[in-house]
């Protein structure tokens, strides 16, 4: 979740929990119709897309697109998993698949649900105190945690990433980090950590935790920039990495760390509020607020790793992004090049997902759930309910 508004339902809002219990009736999905169905030549199927629900109401839900019948499928967790009483929960905060396994991070309740990836039926949860974000590698999980409640406090912890085994689905260690930790990378056996400290506000962080892997200690810290949170890794093992600013003086900008030496290249000199890395080309947008003037300044851009310059200001092309009006979901299919801009709207109703080509022009859109944030592409087809392939 975006840590302004975090930081804004939190001081705003008293939680209220909706769930389901085991006397109501399971809402069906909703499918929608939204491209012709497509014989899909490479290995990429369709995308989950995880929706993270307004925090305090418990309603993160998982949607699905299946390019075969050219169909979108809204809200499929609860018809395949109809025991499961609480649904998904409260913040869903990242996506991602390893091996046959879905994992989906719910942030405020603390949850990693695991899933079967070709049913989206549920395997187990995992308890992650405050979870954030997840990555992989060699067998084992490693998942992001603020490590304390849900709540902005100038002494918050220090955060920790916790390793999970992919095979047990164990927990089995945990590493001290900064403050308030966002996203990860991994180049060959260090593990990169951006610590935000936003829960510490003024008194941001402003470093990359490397842990190494073989021994799984924090080995050192790299100064960057206050309020870390979005990483990638190109090809060249130069990392990308995000600073939110203060939203006040300080600015939002996109930093590069070269892995070979750990050191600060420099920087980007352009706002990013999520990428999203394919082939060479670094895609972003930012939906940078100010505190002083409180406007929103939004931006689309792309930048081309390789030749290590911006290439567009703005790569929707067809005058869509005037009727997006809080961008959130951002990705792009490796295969079609189509890219997803997912739009959160007010944040408390149904979102909308936008397509478009490479040529940036919208292909179709269709309506969400609330808040439609993490996108992860699927190389397996997902099953019906029955087991039959969709």
């Amino acid at each position: 979740m975006k840590l302004g508004m975090l930081m804004f339902l939190a001081l705003g809002m008293l939680l209220f929990f909706s769930c389901r219990n085991d006397d109501d009736e399971i809402i069906p999905s909703v499918i929608t119709k939204v491209t012709p169905s497509d014989s899909v030549p490479g290995p990429v199927k369709g995308f989950f897309l995880l929706n993270e629900g307004n925090m305090g109401s418990n309603k993160a839900t998982l949607d699905y697109f299946d390019y075969a019948s050219g169909e979108y499928h809204k809200n499929i967790f609860a018809e395949r998993n109809p025991s499961v009483v609480k649904e998904l929960g409260d913040v869903g905060n990242d996506i991602q698949i390893y091996g046959n396994k879905l994992y989906a991070v719910i942030n405020c309740s603390h949850l990693l649900e695991v899933m079967d990836v070709n049913t989206a039926k549920e395997i187990t949860k995992i308890t992650v105190t405050n979870c954030r974000y997840i990555v992989f590698h060699e067998g084992f999980a490693y998942v992001s945690s603020y490590a304390g409640p849900v709540q902005i406090d100038p002494n918050a912890r220090l955060g920790e990433v916790v390793k999970i085994d992919t095979a047990t689905l164990k927990v089995v260690g945990s590493c001290t980090v900064g403050y308030q930790p966002e996203e990860m990378v991994i180049v060959g056996n260090k593990l990169y950590v951006a610590n935000s400290g936003g829960y510490r506000v003024p008194n941001y962080d402003n470093t990359v935790s490397v842990i190494d892997l073989e021994t799984f200690k924090e080995t050192k810290k790299i100064t960057v920039a206050i309020n870390l949170h979005r990483m990638r890794v190109d090809q060249n093992g130069l990392i990308y990495v995000t600073s939110r600013g203060d939203y006040y003086n300080v600015h939002s900008n996109t930093y590069v760390i070269n892995a070979k030496n750990d050191l600060v290249e420099g920087s980007l000199n352009f706002p990013a509020s999520e990428l999203y890395l394919c082939g060479d080309s670094l895609y972003s947008y930012s939906t940078e607020y100010s505190k002083i003037t409180s406007k929103w300044t939004v931006n689309y851009t792309i930048y081309d790793t390789k030749a290590k310059r911006i290439v567009s200001r703005n790569f929707i092309k067809d005058g869509t992004e005037k009727s997006i009006v809080t961008p959130y979901a951002l990705a792009v299919n490796p295969e079609t090049g189509e890219i997803f801009v997912g739009d959160a709207g007010d944040y408390v109703t149904p979102g909308r997902l936008y397509c478009f080509g490479p040529d940036g022009k919208k292909k179709w859109d269709v309506q969400t759930g609330d808040i439609p944030a993490h996108i992860v592409f699927t190389t397996r087809p997902l099953q019906e309910k029955d087991g039959e392939e969709g």
